[in-house]
């Protein structure tokens, strides 16, 4: 049992706090609740310039890193379609310096015309590296502006196109900056060996100026049911021959994430699973093929992936991989595939919460989406999965009706 303790600040900060006597080490995880699903067309990859912009100093502190490391400490950042998450990981004793850090940016980042032409420009050829000047890397863009027509996930964290981070202009990036980051948007957990009055002391004494802002209301517009089968097929100079199947899925808190969840693994997860044993042992068509889900709060997409062997037509691999699919959507699943990917679950989960900075970010994750206690309780809505239920999940995913198809590489025409 996690013992996770709480405190809100009358700014809206909501404190989580974790004693774990183990380690020398604190780790201060600060959540902010935005990610690329906040940005609007014509100006994405924001939030994801954004986690580069808030290690650029702030007003009292012109190097965001300097001052870290030479308390012995280090940090680190990553931006999601859901969530912006920040962590430094520092000595006990040396807290303090975290925390000014912390605060300091979030109240008075130094958001300069200097300092936004830096970091769009590093970010831009971030871009370059990732998307375009990589093989696959544009697969992602692909996939996403035909699976999804209204709602932001149609575009991947990096940004839509280059020309949207190079058109970012000061005012919009302190307008974006004042509407998100911002006390009350936003989590901080303290977890390594701080008691919990300490934690509740420092953060209050670092904190509690700041002053509330207006955080408007998320209004995200609804993705449509999909009504017809999608299919793309994009020419490019890759390797290899790649065929992406992305399927429509339930957001994070539905009732159906877990099954979902565990749909991937028995597909998947490593060489008892089904693509490992039926296809990939018993044809010759794939180098690879795995599946994996989005974990995205809002409904997203279960995404099977594989790399075609020399030789090998698309719509031959697409028809094996519909069949083992459709095989799992019909003839069932036993309730031992079930607990056995649960098992395998349950194990990850064990060797990732011995850390104390793993537990920090995922304490302010689970306290954003529903309550940090789901950390205790999350393993116990995957073993209460079923193997009737799981099986009903995959007919639902499974839809043919709502599977958007890539074709990609050499062979693409």
């Amino acid at each position: 049992m996690v013992e996770v303790s709480r405190h809100t600040l009358d700014n809206g900060l909501r404190l989580l706090h974790y004693h774990d006597a183990g380690t020398r080490m604190v780790a201060v995880n600060v959540l902010y609740d935005v990610g690329s699903r906040d940005e609007k067309p014509g100006c994405t990859g924001l939030a994801h310039l954004f986690e580069h912009l808030m290690f650029g100093g702030s007003e009292h502190i012109p190097d965001f890193d300097t001052p870290l490391q030479m308390a012995g400490g280090e940090s680190n950042a990553w931006t999601s379609d859901d969530v912006t998450n920040f962590y430094d990981i520092i000595p006990a004793h040396n807290i303090e310096t975290a925390l000014w850090l912390e605060s300091d940016r979030m109240n008075c980042l130094a958001l300069t015309q200097r300092n936004l032409d830096a970091q769009k420009s590093v970010v831009t050829e971030e871009f370059k590296q990732r998307c375009l000047n990589v093989p696959y890397g544009d697969v992602s863009h692909l996939v996403r502006r035909e699976a999804f027509t209204r709602h932001p996930y149609r575009w991947p964290v990096v940004g839509e196109k280059i020309a949207d981070i190079e058109g970012v202009t000061l005012d919009t990036a302190l307008d974006f900056f004042h509407s998100h980051y911002a006390p009350n948007n936003a989590i901080i957990c303290l977890s390594g060996n701080i008691s919990f009055n300490r934690a509740v002391e420092l953060v209050e004494k670092w904190f509690a100026h700041i002053p509330r802002r207006n955080i408007e209301p998320r209004r995200l517009p609804l993705e449509p049911q999909q009504a017809a089968p999608r299919h793309i097929v994009h020419h490019a100079t890759t390797p290899q021959n790649l065929i992406v199947k992305a399927f429509r899925m339930c957001g994070r808190l539905d009732p159906d994430y877990h099954a979902s969840d565990i749909l991937s693994d028995i597909l998947a997860n490593g060489n008892s699973a089904r693509f490992f044993q039926n296809v990939l042992l018993k044809t010759s068509l794939f180098t690879d093929l795995d599946a994996s889900i989005w974990g995205s709060i809002d409904p997203g997409l279960m995404v099977v992936k594989g790399r075609l062997q020399p030789g090998v037509g698309f719509d031959e691999a697409n028809s094996v991989i519909d069949a083992e699919l459709h095989r799992l959507a019909s003839d069932g699943i036993s309730q031992y595939e079930v607990d056995k990917f649960v098992n395998k679950f349950e194990s990850k989960e064990c060797f990732e919460n011995v850390s104390y900075a793993e537990m920090a970010s995922k304490l302010c994750y689970y306290e954003l989406i529903a309550d940090a206690g789901l950390i205790n309780s999350e393993l116990t809505l995957y073993r209460k999965l079923t193997a009737a239920h799981t099986w009903q999940v995959a007919a639902q995913i499974f839809n043919p009706m709502g599977e958007t198809r890539l074709y990609y590489g050499p062979s693409a025409e």
